[in-house]
């Protein structure tokens, strides 16, 4: 998709850290956009427009940076805002997706009841990496019988080839670095 001619390029505003956390590591520090009010505002904006003509119902979010970008999201359609959590931080009966990392395994928790089964998801987070953590958050949104009707992404980092590990679903990246 290309971008309006009107629109902010919202690369300019992040960050880049290079060697952070570890040597090697070009870090992509959002947090340059989100105290820019008018890169925030337009971050959303243009979350909101890659999916205009889906029909969502509910926003997932991911802990902790997607419940950044999603809860305003969610605000902007309309839509109600779940939160997709690490082990131990939602009160409620859960579900649990367990998935492994280069070294070792991480896993993600959802409320039982947050999502009817039908129901229309959209997920978004702030960075695709190598797609593990969107991953789970999807399975997890279909095991309660939500359907993924798309991915939306501040920031991909396409080399990592996360996009791959989520060919089945509509994903929509606003920032791309190879």
């Amino acid at each position: 998709m290309t971008m309006e001619a009107d629109a902010m390029d919202l690369k300019d505003k992040i960050r880049v850290i290079e060697n952070f956390p570890h040597e090697g590591i070009s870090f992509k520090d959002i947090t340059t956009l989100l105290k820019d009010a008018e890169a925030l505002n337009e971050c959303i904006n243009q979350l909101a427009e890659r999916f205009k003509g889906v029909e969502v119902d509910l926003i997932v979010g991911p802990e902790s940076r997607g419940f950044i970008l999603a809860t305003p999201l969610a605000y902007l359609l309309k839509t109600g805002f779940v939160p997709v959590r690490k082990p131990g931080k939602l009160p409620g009966e859960t579900y649990k997706y367990e998935y492994q990392l280069e070294y070792g395994t991480d896993s993600l928790e959802i409320h039982k009841d947050a999502i009817q089964k039908g129901q229309k998801v959209l997920i978004v987070d702030d960075l695709l990496a190598t797609g593990g953590t969107m991953y789970a958050t999807c399975k997890l949104v279909e095991k309660l019988g939500g359907e993924v009707v798309g991915l939306g992404f501040l920031v991909e980092l396409s080399d990592l080839k996360g996009r791959d590990k989520l060919k089945e679903y509509k994903v929509e990246s606003l920032v791309i670095y190879d």
